[in-house]
């Protein structure tokens, strides 16, 4: 698990105390004073979670989480709050944050949720990368592959691929082979299997 831990909150001595604590566990961490100076220095490739206060001087945590995602950052965000920010807690989380940790907070808890994070967001870019390989396969189909790759997946056999597109079955079976090759799969039950994360009308040509 790689990446840095960026902790943004006005009081230092929470920012210093929560970094002390994120080292002492083997993770990189890193302190911010403001929202502005955490926005200013973006986007910071290295970022693998935030850990953002509600309640600070010029900028808000939500405020800097609204203006994070309207960048297209998609960090994992987790929000330290007061007993009496809770609401506004519950409310980021309908907007996308992570989780949020009322003050005081217990060291396993909060060191537990970062790692939770920062393995649920690497998840997710795995998948996302995932897919954009297969899109990029999928893109490399000619109109008949993708034809016969769609009727494949219906466990259609050759001739009857054939009869319905109204080509030869050795054509089916050069297309098919195509089709394998391209997808990087060496049979139909491998093909059903990356097309499994797809939506159910895969893209492709039409």
């Amino acid at each position: 698990m790689t990446g840095m831990i960026h902790i943004v909150d006005d009081e230092e001595a929470i920012r210093d105390s929560l970094a002390f604590l994120l080292v002492s566990r083997g993770l990189e961490a890193m302190g911010w004073d403001s929202g502005e100076a955490f926005l200013a220095a973006q986007p910071l490739e290295d970022c693998a979670c935030v850990i953002l206060d509600v309640r600070m001087g010029d900028l808000s945590g939500p405020e800097v989480f609204a203006r994070l995602r309207a960048m297209g950052n998609a960090v994992p965000v987790i929000f330290l709050t007061g007993h009496a920010d809770v609401p506004v807690a519950v409310q980021t989380l309908k907007a996308g944050a992570f989780d949020f940790v009322e003050k005081p907070f217990n060291d396993n808890q909060i060191v537990d949720l970062a790692l939770k994070a920062i393995a649920a967001h690497e998840a997710q870019q795995a998948e996302a990368a995932a897919r954009r390989d297969i899109d990029a396969r999928l893109a490399t189909l000619s109109v008949r592959e993708d034809e016969v790759m769609r009727l494949m997946m219906t466990g259609s056999l050759n001739k009857q691929i054939a009869d319905m597109l109204g080509i030869a079955m050795r054509t089916v079976e050069v297309h098919r082979g195509r089709v394998l090759a391209k997808m990087g799969v060496r049979n139909a039950i491998e093909l059903a299997a990356v097309l499994g994360a797809m939506p159910a009308d895969p893209p492709g040509p039409k």
